[in-house]
């Protein structure tokens, strides 16, 4: 019977750290998919989101890059290329003059 007071009371522990977490959904384009799944196997895909009111083309494209060669993120070209144009086209904001 012990145990069972020990489960409840972990889930009854548990449950605000729960409540707190939501799903984090990328606005829908091409190339969306594979943001989010390629994005989330070093990180949050929330950056993209919390990030892109900053995020011109250019800084975009630096990002993108900065994945790859830094951070070392395995994605080929043509992954990068179809990531760089979804979050340009989904979160991209015009250069400043």
């Amino acid at each position: 019977m012990k145990p069972i007071y020990l489960l409840a009371a972990a889930l009854l522990w548990a449950t605000p750290a729960l409540a707190d977490e939501f799903d984090i959904v990328l606005k829908p384009g091409p190339g969306g998919d594979t943001t989010s799944v390629t994005c989330a196997a070093c990180h949050s895909i929330d950056y993209i989101k919390m990030n892109s009111p900053f995020m011109s083309p250019a800084i975009w494209k630096a990002e993108v890059t900065k994945m790859r060669t830094a951070f070392g993120a395995p994605i080929d070209q043509t992954t990068a290329d179809e990531i760089l144009g979804y979050v340009i086209a989904a979160y991209g904001v015009p250069a400043k003059p």
